[in-house]
């Protein structure tokens, strides 16, 4: 069997040609033990070869592997799935609708749809908290008002974000850049024997630091970017990267979805070094709760 360390996208498309060694590889994935029933827990079970399906021995249950899943209801051969995961957590900058539609021959309604979904999926809903340095700064996203001078933000939607030196990051879509705001921000996502929080000179950070964690900032408007060890230019880092792929990939991204977005790069800057990081998106899609369209149309 192909060690999913080893992937590449010839591999992918060589292995996962056929539904059949799809559905073979959720199966694995979802029941490594063994086919478990999702309504009494047996593992007793008969196998309907010719639906695809599971006859469990003990309720009489049938179900399938996609039974209960993203899946589930989907019209999209699972091969395409596949494809548009492997398509989003190997870009960098990540990878537009217009593209995905393109790579795997589909409507744009259908590519933009499957994206939504598997960002959501994707979503660190059982994130680490950070700890021991930790670097914590605010960006605005959105474009330029005609009339309006460039630092307008009456348009634009604040995102913060916390990274551990060396470690994962935590993006977050927020109402705005007070005290209460920010502070609250960080206690969610830092452990509380947090080290070290470095911001800027922002005056709603401070405060935060107690016994267990000291806070500096560095001073960006007297031409500050580093003192020592004391900087932001890592979490600034993520904000270059996440703007160079609206700008590059996405184009335009709106206010209502930023937070669908972030999630999708928290997860891939997360597992940057993780061999398994394909395997890992497709068990977050068998997890995942279904996104219905109406849903995600919604205002």
């Amino acid at each position: 069997m192909l060690k999913e360390q080893d992937i590449n996208l010839v591999e992918l498309i060589d292995r996962f040609h056929s539904e059949d060694w799809c559905r073979k590889y959720l199966e694995e994935l979802r029941w490594p033990e063994g086919v478990e029933c999702p309504r009494c827990g047996s593992k007793k079970m008969s196998r309907i070869k010719d639906r695809n399906q599971f006859d469990c021995d003990s309720c009489r249950y049938q179900f399938s592997v996609m039974a209960g899943t993203i899946f589930h209801d989907t019209h999209l051969p699972l091969w395409k799935w596949f494809l548009a995961v492997y398509l989003i957590v190997e870009s960098k900058k990540g990878i537009s609708a217009n593209q995905v539609k393109r790579s795997i021959g589909v409507s744009y309604k259908t590519a933009w749809y499957l994206c939504h979904r598997i960002r959501a999926a994707l979503n660190e809903v059982d994130a680490q908290l950070l700890k021991g340095i930790v670097e914590v700064d605010e960006t605005f996203v959105g474009g330029e008002m005609k009339g309006k001078g460039r630092g307008y933000r009456g348009n634009k939607t604040v995102v913060v974000g916390a990274m551990q030196r060396g470690g994962n990051i935590c993006l977050k879509v927020v109402r705005g850049t007070d005290r209460e705001t920010l502070h609250g921000f960080i206690r969610e996502n830092t452990e509380d024997g947090t080290e070290a929080i470095y911001t800027d000179e922002w005056p709603a950070y401070r405060g935060i630091a107690d016994a267990d964690t000291k806070h500096e900032a560095v001073k960006h408007r007297s031409g500050e970017y580093a003192r020592g060890e004391v900087h932001t230019n890592s979490i600034e880092n993520v904000w270059s990267l996440l703007k160079r792929s609206i700008v590059g990939s996405y184009h335009q991204v709106s206010a209502k979805h930023l937070d669908a977005y972030l999630d999708e790069l928290e997860f891939r800057y997360n597992n940057r070094e993780n061999p398994y990081m394909f395997r890992d998106a497709m068990l977050k899609l068998l997890l995942a709760e279904t996104l219905p369209y109406k849903k995600l149309i919604q205002d």
